[in-house]
């Protein structure tokens, strides 16, 4: 099951994370992000043990959200040793998101 990450562990969680970090940033009013979770769900089960998969409420955690210039959900962003390296705007399929992350774990 993927994290809830929130303004108050997001430094411990992401950013001092040695490895690869991938965030959902999602709200419930948001119809694609309805759709895209059961997709971020299976990759983190998929990814257990290697990525930490997590989501981000953008109503609950604007500094996040602020911080990052979230405009759009859903937005996954990706993260390698605390950095973002990689960010997609909207919905996708689990092959897509699956490719993304495989790229930065090689």
């Amino acid at each position: 099951m993927a994290f809830e990450i929130t303004d108050s562990n997001f430094q411990k969680e992401v950013l001092d994370n040695e490895g690869v970090s991938v965030l959902d940033f999602w709200a419930e009013w948001c119809g694609p992000c309805r759709m895209i979770s059961p997709i971020i769900e299976k990759l983190s089960t998929e990814y257990n043990g290697k990525v930490k998969v997590g989501k981000v409420n953008v109503d609950e955690n604007q500094d996040i959200s602020v911080n990052y210039g979230i405009r759009s959900i859903p937005t996954i962003l990706i993260f390698k040793n605390g950095k973002e390296v990689k960010r997609h705007v909207g919905l996708t399929t689990q092959a897509n998101l699956a490719q993304l992350i495989d790229a930065q774990l090689s």
